[in-house]
């Protein structure tokens, strides 16, 4: 069976960019695997960190159950996310266990450091998953198999100083946005939080806009569309392959474009 893997910075990072990607790909057979690697500390106005942390991770929990993933825990807090050896090791150990064919995790330039930082840690432990002189933590034997590393659309679907990211490829999720809803209505916790700190009054809004002008501008750009006439999409930009596959394959487009949503 294959397997993809979702490394994101925060609880809810996945639902907001992935989800329909990862359940749609679930539908067709593959395996799931699901990280945060920050444990969601600073996520709240009201309760402290150690508290905060238990319900973001509860609620990440419910939402991969929701999705049928393996779920990993996290392993750093909030606004800790660095580029260090100890977090390599660990997610190079997630990447020898799941053992997937796709890794996604958050495009190279985004609104904030943890999301970048995740991208580069995300990119190196798929790099480093056969490399067998690389000692993992906990230690898992090397892999060698192809992997496809993904970039999402950054947050509000725009770089930092405020271009839009056309993506290189789209992956409807009309027909499982329901299904994405559900997995990001178990963030709670967020509601609060985001309309404090970012003015969203509804998150769950927000993640429709954002998927919703993906679809859009999609839909109008004949090259980038695998799909015509969505209402809901997300984006995904392709790493170069090399130094993850021998090949320079593109499975997301090779598998929506002969499965259309």
């Amino acid at each position: 069976m294959p397997s993809v893997l979702a490394v994101f910075a925060h609880p809810d990072d996945i639902e907001f960019v992935a989800a329909g990607t990862l359940i749609r790909l679930r539908d067709l057979g593959w395996e799931v695997h699901y990280m945060n690697v920050a444990n969601g500390c600073c996520g709240s106005m009201t309760t402290g960190r150690m508290e905060t942390a238990m319900i973001r991770e509860q609620e990440s929990r419910n939402s991969a159950a929701l999705l049928g993933a393996e779920y990993y825990p996290p392993i750093c807090n909030d606004l800790e996310i660095e580029y260090s050896q100890q977090n390599l090791a660990k997610i190079v150990s997630v990447v020898r266990r799941a053992k997937p064919s796709i890794v996604l995790t958050h495009a190279h330039w985004d609104y904030m450091e943890d999301h970048m930082q995740t991208c580069r840690l995300a990119l190196t432990a798929a790099f480093a998953r056969g490399v067998p002189n690389y000692s993992s933590d906990p230690i898992e034997s090397a892999w060698d198999g192809d992997v496809v590393v993904y970039h999402a659309q950054p947050h509000g679907n725009r770089t930092p100083l405020g271009d839009y990211v056309s993506p290189s490829l789209v992956v409807a999720i009309d027909e499982v946005m329901d299904q994405k809803l559900q997995m990001l209505q178990q963030h709670r916790s967020q509601q609060d939080w985001l309309k404090s700190t970012q003015g969203l009054n509804s998150y769950c809004q927000t993640m429709m806009d954002l998927c919703g002008e993906v679809a859009s501008r999609a839909n109008a750009d004949s090259e980038a569309s695998v799909v015509k006439l969505m209402k809901f999409a997300e984006g995904w930009r392709k790493h170069l392959h090399l130094g993850y596959s021998g090949t320079d394959r593109d499975p997301l487009r090779e598998i929506f474009m002969e499965a259309p949503g």
